[in-house]
């Protein structure tokens, strides 16, 4: 098992920045990937960023302005934004990915709500 728990979170102005940060705890040895997803009010939930090992992906309205990394150190995956729109507000959620034996387990933090103001 894997817990997931998010913070950083807030409310910023159109043009500001947040860091937001999941810390892992459990099975995190087989974790191979770890990302951020998003879902505003109403809409479905969609894939912002994903790291595994060296290689990230990012949705394209937020390339440029996100960037993903992890620490393996702390056990810990990062979402730094800059540059935030209105449209980024959002809850936003933490995902890590675990292989073993031979099958991928899927992993949710709790969210953490991000409001960027105009």
């Amino acid at each position: 098992q894997v817990q997931l728990v998010e913070s950083g979170g807030g409310l910023v102005q159109s043009g500001g920045s947040l860091r937001l940060s999941c810390v892992a705890s459990g099975s995190i040895v087989s974790i191979n990937t770890m990302g951020w997803y998003r879902q505003a009010p109403g809409k479905q939930r969609d894939l912002v960023a994903l790291i595994t090992g060296g290689n990230t992906d990012y949705k394209d309205s937020v390339k440029g302005r996100f960037t993903i990394s992890r620490d393996n150190a702390r056990s810990t995956a990062y979402l730094q934004m800059n540059d935030l729109k209105p449209e980024d507000t959002a809850a936003y959620y933490c995902y890590a990915r675990r292989l073993a034996s031979g099958r991928y387990y899927a992993y949710w933090g709790q969210g953490t709500q991000v409001t960027v103001s105009s």
